[in-house]
C-alpha cells in the first residue's frame, strides 16, 4: 500500500473538494452553453419549482449523448460524517458517507444540456481511450460537433439536483464504480485498470451517465476561464484510491499533459 498511497499523493495533491465553485460569465458563441439568468429560482422557493417545470421541449440529444436539465447549485456544502481512511495524512481523501448536501446560493440556475453516457472508447478498442491533454481532448470534441464540457456541466450530469457527492449516493461503494484499486504502481506507468464502458452498472448517474467516478479523468474547461494554461481542470478521478466525488477536481497539469488515466467525455447544447 505504501506506493499506492504515494501515488496518491502525487496526483491528487492539487485535488481540492470545489463546494465554492462559482461560475463566472463566459462569452456566448455557438460553442458554449445558453444560459438564461431569467429562468433561475430560489432554491427554497418550492411553489417556483413547481409552476416552472424544468422541461423543456422533446428530448433532442444524439443516441450517443444524455439530457442533462434541472436547476444547479453553484456552491454546495458537504459534511463527511465518516471516512474510509484512519487519522494521518490521508484521511481525508476518502469519505466513506455524507451527510445530505446543502445548496449554500441563494439561487440554483437553470441548466439544459446533451452530455455523452460514456467516456470516449476509440472505434475496435474496448477500453475508453487515454492520453488526452486537454487541448486534444478539446480538438477530438469538436471533430464530433460537439465541445469540452464545462466544470459545471460535469458537476450537475454527475451529482444531479440532490447534489449527490457521488454519482450513485451519498455512501461511498467501493464496488459501485471502477475505484480504490490497490497494486496499482507498476515500473514506469500505474497498471492499467481501465475497464469497458458500462462495466459497473452501479455507476451511473440520476441522468443516467456511466463511469463519472473512477475508471478514467476526464476533462472539462473550468467556468469563465479564458486565458490559455488556466482553463482545464480534471474530474472524476481514476481506479486508485482517491476522492472520486462529483464536485473534486484536479488542477495544476496544465493543457498540454496527457496522462495514462486521462481521457475525454464531451458535451454539446441541446437543440
Amino acid at each position: 500500500m505504501r506506493s499506492v498511497w504515494w501515488l496518491v499523493a502525487a496526483s491528487l495533491a492539487c485535488v481540492a473538494p470545489s463546494t465554492r465553485e462559482e461560475p463566472t460569465p463566459v462569452e456566448v458563441d455557438a460553442a458554449t452553453p445558453v444560459v438564461d439568468a431569467s429562468l433561475d429560482a430560489d432554491a427554497d422557493d418550492d411553489d417556483d419549482e413547481e409552476s416552472a417545470p424544468v422541461d423543456a421541449g422533446p428530448v433532442s440529444c444524439p443516441a450517443d449523448m444524455v439530457l442533462v436539465e434541472g436547476r444547479y447549485c453553484p456552491d454546495v456544502m458537504h459534511i463527511c460524517k465518516r471516512w474510509v481512511d484512519p487519522p494521518g495524512r490521508f484521511r481525508e481523501f476518502r469519505c466513506a458517507e455524507y451527510a445530505p448536501s446543502v445548496c449554500k446560493s441563494k439561487h440554483r440556475r437553470r441548466m439544459r444540456f446533451c452530455i455523452d453516457r460514456d467516456e470516449w472508447t476509440a472505434p475496435g478498442d474496448a477500453v475508453p481511450t487515454v492520453h488526452f491533454s486537454w487541448t486534444t481532448a478539446k480538438k477530438k470534441c469538436e471533430s464530433f460537433g460537439k465541445r469540452l464540457c464545462l466544470e459545471s456541466e460535469w458537476q450537475f450530469a454527475c451529482e444531479g439536483e440532490d447534489m449527490r457527492p457521488y454519482p450513485y449516493g451519498f455512501t461511498r461503494d467501493a464496488t459501485a464504480c471502477n475505484i480504490d484499486r490497490e497494486n496499482i504502481m507498476g515500473k514506469k506507468e500505474p497498471v492499467d485498470y481501465r475497464e469497458p464502458a458500462g462495466s459497473h452498472p452501479q455507476c451511473v448517474s440520476p441522468f443516467g451517465v456511466r463511469d463519472m467516478s473512477g475508471n478514467i479523468e476526464e476533462w472539462a474547461t473550468i467556468d469563465g476561464a479564458t486565458t490559455k494554461g488556466s482553463r482545464s481542470t480534471m474530474k472524476g478521478a481514476w481506479w486508485l484510491p482517491g476522492r472520486n466525488h462529483c464536485r473534486a477536481r484536479t488542477l495544476g497539469h496544465g493543457e498540454i499533459y496527457s496522462g495514462p488515466q486521462i481521457g475525454v467525455r464531451c458535451c454539446m447544447n441541446a437543440k
